[in-house]
């Protein structure tokens, strides 16, 4: 006979948490609000099932997903939350994050992963939005409700505000109910509703005018005004009713089990979702992981052809000067941060569509590095904006007559011992209702092809386009 850790729980911790809350309530900080961190184990659930029948539209929501690393994890609600925009976005948010940290009570916090709470942040790629656009510039919300799966072992982590006027009983009744219900979810992607969906593809995306755009910045290229520039376009579908957000994600991480599919909601109805192969840094026990992942080819319809399109990849002197400028960039950029970086060999990154080299790069991180310093620095690599980099930033906005918003920006999570996981905002589309504006984009250096250019883009939207519908 098997014990249900949840019920286990229930009886073991419910007077010891009423006794910890009681004592936040009534501790020597009593006139000002605390934060009250509950960690339980519960029984293994898929977090994007939960996700699906707990969040609600009104409510900022993070999902994370890494199939072959077998984690995830469904942020939803916010207890504390900070939106700006500006240069000082990234100092800003290290500051957020400290002062809620010093807010923060633990209450029984085992050492498994994801066991402490977590707090979501997205970025833009550029310091300032357009006004129109959804999201702010950064965002970082620590959740209400976050549960996480790694490997077999899963989590739920439960934040509230505690000050004189809660209702401690209600608080237990609040989080007993909800780990019923997410209980009787089990671990089972059934749960999930699909529907078939018909869409309609507006033609926003213009071939013609990307391409011109490719061959006006090669000739700023070729008179030495740019080593790089990443440009990008956009692909605008109306579907036939809502697009459905979950069987959009569960799509996405079937098709790309080794992508990272995530869905940032805006708390107004709007959904920013991929599934991103590019990493921009993990940090785990003070050990600094950056990927450089830049230079592609399509993969071939047969063993053979895509053994020659790697070949190919590996060799070509363009593709290889692309992937350089990103390994110097970030090479660079944590050196000047005190870091030691060790390049790795180089190899090859390849996807179900697409393959492209890729550099992992180790650093030890300095305890007083904080993660985001490392984001800031970094943001945005040469992968998605160009060298240089204020050069290729400017001309990126004279070309793209679109907003960039969270495409191609830092996205992922940060804990209280420096611990961090970002990715870049890549393969990705905003869903608003029944319009979606899907996002891709494409190096362009010295050497580059416009039709090649555009067709490596078209390559990326028709990837994304499949999972959505």
């Amino acid at each position: 006979m098997t014990f249900s850790p949840c019920r286990a729980d229930f009886f073991v911790y419910n007077e010891e948490l009423c006794q910890f809350l009681l004592a936040q309530q009534n501790g020597r900080n009593r006139h000002c609000s605390q934060i009250a961190s509950i960690s339980l184990p519960i029984d293994r659930v898929d977090p994007l099932v939960v996700m699906e029948h707990l969040a609600q539209p009104n409510q900022l929501s993070f999902y994370w997903e890494n199939k072959s690393k077998k984690e995830a994890i469904a942020a939803i609600d916010a207890v504390a939350k900070l939106e700006i925009a500006g240069k000082n976005r990234f100092i800003k948010a290290e500051d957020f994050i400290q002062e809620c940290l010093h807010k923060i009570n633990y209450f029984h916090t085992p050492k498994q992963p994801f066991s402490k709470p977590l707090f979501f942040c997205s970025f833009s790629f550029f310091d300032n939005n357009e006004e129109n656009y959804p999201f702010s510039a950064a965002s970082i919300f620590l959740p209400r409700w976050q549960v996480a799966v790694k490997d077999e072992y899963c989590v739920l982590v439960a934040n509230t505000i505690i000050n004189e006027r809660v209702n401690i009983q209600k608080i237990l009744t609040a989080l007993w109910t909800k780990i019923e219900i997410i209980k009787s979810l089990g671990y089972n992607s059934s749960h999930l509703n699909y529907h078939s969906q018909k869409y309609i593809k507006k033609q926003v995306a213009n071939p013609e005018k990307f391409k011109s755009s490719v061959s006006s910045a090669l000739d700023k290229i070729n008179s030495n005004y740019l080593n790089k520039i990443v440009l990008a376009d956009v692909l605008d579908i109306s579907a036939s009713h809502r697009f459905n957000l979950f069987q959009s994600l569960n799509n996405l991480r079937q098709i790309h089990p080794n992508c990272y599919t995530f869905s940032i909601s805006n708390g107004k109805g709007q959904n920013f979702i991929g599934a991103s192969p590019e990493r921009l840094i993990t940090i785990h026990n003070q050990q600094l992981i950056a990927d450089a992942l830049a230079g592609s080819a399509p993969r071939g319809k047969t063993p053979t052809e895509d053994a020659i399109n790697a070949d190919r990849l590996l060799n070509s002197e363009k593709e290889r000067h692309e992937h350089s400028l990103v390994i110097n960039f970030i090479n660079q950029n944590l050196c000047e941060l005190g870091l030691l970086p060790q390049v790795l060999a180089p190899r090859l990154r390849q996807l179900s569509n697409i393959q492209h080299l890729w550099t992992p790069i180790n650093a030890v991180v300095p305890a007083n590095v904080h993660p985001l310093k490392i984001v800031a620095q970094l943001h945005p690599t040469p992968a998605v904006a160009g060298a240089s980099r204020d050069f290729a930033c400017n001309e990126i906005r004279h070309y793209e007559n679109f907003e960039r918003g969270l495409y191609a920006a830092p996205l992922g999570w940060v804990d209280s011992d420096g611990n961090c996981e970002f990715i870049v905002g890549i393969r990705s589309a905003l869903i608003d209702g029944a319009h979606a504006r899907l996002y891709a984009g494409a190096g362009i250096v010295a050497g580059s092809d416009p039709d090649k250019e555009l067709a490596e883009i078209q390559l990326k939207l028709q990837a994304l386009l499949k999972a959505l519908v």
